[in-house]
C-alpha cells in the first residue's frame, strides 16, 4: 500500500487554477482578455501610446481630453441569430463588450497637435511635447 501525502497548501491553489482555465465553463476566457494591452513609447519629441485592439473598428473607438486626463473607451455589441423554417428562433447569442483607459499626461504635452490611428488591429496615439520640453541643442561656452 502507497500512502500519497498531500500538501493542504497546495490544493487550494490547484483547485483555483482548474477553476480558471479557459475551457471551463464552456469557453469562459481569463480575465485579462477584457482590457486591451498597452504599450508606450517616448522619444525625445513625443510619446506614442499604442492599444492592441483586434477585431475593432475606427468607430467603436471614443478617444477624450479632458484636464490632461486622456481617456480611450470602447463599445461593442455583437448578436447572432439561427432561424428554422417557420421563423422560429432555434438560437439566439449575444454579446457585449466594453473597456476604458486612462492616462494622466504630463504638462510637456502639446494638446492641440494630439492625433490618432488605427490600423491592423492598433490604435496609435501621437502626444508631441512641446517646444520648451524638447532637449535643447549642444551649445559652447567661450572662456573670457
Amino acid at each position: 500500500m502507497n500512502l500519497v501525502k498531500t500538501n493542504p497548501k497546495l490544493f487550494f491553489p490547484s483547485v483555483m487554477d482548474e477553476f480558471f482555465k479557459p475551457d471551463f465553463m464552456g469557453g469562459v476566457q481569463s480575465f485579462s482578455n477584457t482590457v486591451p494591452a498597452v504599450n508606450i513609447k517616448e522619444t525625445e519629441t513625443d510619446f506614442t501610446i499604442e492599444l492592441a485592439s483586434p477585431g475593432l473598428k475606427r468607430e467603436d473607438f471614443k478617444i477624450e481630453l479632458d484636464e490632461n486626463i486622456l481617456s480611450i473607451s470602447s463599445e461593442r455589441k455583437l448578436e447572432t441569430e439561427d432561424k428554422n423554417e417557420n421563423g422560429k428562433y432555434t438560437r439566439k447569442e449575444f454579446s457585449f463588450s466594453s473597456f476604458k483607459r486612462s492616462f494622466t499626461l504630463p504638462e510637456t504635452i502639446k494638446e492641440e497637435d494630439i492625433t490618432a490611428n488605427y490600423e491592423n488591429g492598433v490604435l496609435q496615439i501621437s502626444l508631441p511635447k512641446r517646444e520648451e520640453a524638447l532637449p535643447k541643442p549642444k551649445r559652447f561656452i567661450e572662456i573670457g
